[in-house]
């Protein structure tokens, strides 16, 4: 998940367990869509096997230094929307979003991030690097293969840093973005920063991360510990063991932990990343802001660390809303509430 970063020293000061508050939550109807969901105070997933799934059959793609495993459904000529998921989530989170985009006349690309489902890095000794940087790099270099010069960008956890960084640093390739929880670029230095301890509290699997271990024992427990962190993070959503296990699957991936354990040893300073990117972490680390039409979304019952709005509205300097839905809706947005999820990328697409 997401480590929130302060870009002016007051985001991580004043960061909360949940969001505050509840608004009304988005509601509109898309052609051929369901009408908007009613607020419940338990939302259930739809067990995983109730119908065919849409990313059962997968691409595979040379894309820098991997070989890219993706969905990719939709009119081949329509408006190309990428969509980024997050650890410990696969492209599973948007197995209701795609097909609803697809019907509005999208072209909706799903990746694996590296280290996730058919996603390898090509050279066998290349380092299993989870750097922030590698990530987004490997986000352009997947556009730069199938030659989109340009897209809707949207994502979560891993994934909404991920198009964070795109935004930032090459704004030309993004029409617009969707965020959940806002703005997440970060540093090694805010990394060190030290939290209040309710705060640190919710970061224990970080640092369980950072030593021997916990490398061993999320190597041993990974389904297990994953599904920990989907009840921790979603207390409200009542995903049944089908939903979880078609995700799961991916992490069987062979780098699937060493980049999961230097992601967050990283961020921490306790691991290095590559000379490569260097030059821009550095950029990173200044926390550029964003002009890219941007909405930024946020769940009402977030159980994962997660920066306040009010925190992080500024970074945006271009059109920009934020919407907080409501009705128990957790840290895995776009599965637990497609259809609100659907609708930001429609609209901030026309922003």
């Amino acid at each position: 998940m997401n480590l929130t970063n302060p870009f002016d020293k007051i985001d991580q000061r004043r960061r909360q367990l949940l969001g505050a508050g509840a608004a009304a939550a988005v509601a509109a109807t898309l052609g051929g869509m369901a009408s908007a969901r009613a607020a419940a105070a338990t939302p259930t997933a739809k067990p995983a096997g109730g119908g065919a799934d849409p990313f059962a059959s997968l691409k595979r793609i040379d894309a820098g230094p991997l070989t890219v495993g993706y969905a990719d459904i939709g009119p081949a000529d329509g408006k190309p929307v990428l969509l980024f998921h997050g650890w410990p989530y696969d492209i599973h989170a948007f197995a209701e979003v795609a097909p609803k985009l697809a019907a509005a006349g999208y072209r909706v690309i799903v990746p694996h991030l590296r280290g996730y489902g058919t996603t390898r890095l090509r050279d066998t000794n290349a380092m299993r690097n989870g750097e922030q940087a590698a990530l987004a790099v490997d986000a352009i270099a997947f556009m730069d293969a199938l030659n989109i010069r340009q897209a809707v960008v949207a994502g979560f956890d891993w994934g909404a840093r991920t198009v964070n960084i795109l935004a930032a640093l090459w704004p030309e390739r993004c029409k617009a973005m969707v965020s959940v929880s806002g703005y997440l670029i970060g540093s090694q230095a805010a990394g060190k920063a030290p939290l209040p301890p309710a705060a640190e509290l919710q970061w224990w699997y970080q640092f369980y991360f950072a030593t021997e271990r916990g490398r061993a024992g999320y190597a041993a427990n990974t389904h297990e510990f994953s599904k920990l962190i989907w009840r921790l993070a979603s207390p409200k959503w009542g995903f049944d063991d089908a939903t979880f296990d078609r995700s799961a699957a991916s992490f069987d991936n062979p780098d699937h932990v060493d980049i999961v354990i230097h992601n967050y040893r990283w961020r921490l300073g306790l691991a290095e990343g590559e000379a490569q990117f260097d030059e821009l972490e550095k950029r990173l680390a200044q926390a550029p802001a964003i002009g890219v039409p941007t909405i930024t979304m946020e769940g009402d019952a977030n159980g994962a660390p997660h920066p306040q709005p009010a925190a992080y509205a500024k970074k945006f300097t271009g059109k920009y809303a934020h919407r907080l839905v409501t009705g128990g809706i957790g840290h895995n947005l776009p599965q637990e509430a497609p259809e609100d999820f659907v609708r930001a990328v429609i609209d901030a697409d026309k922003m």
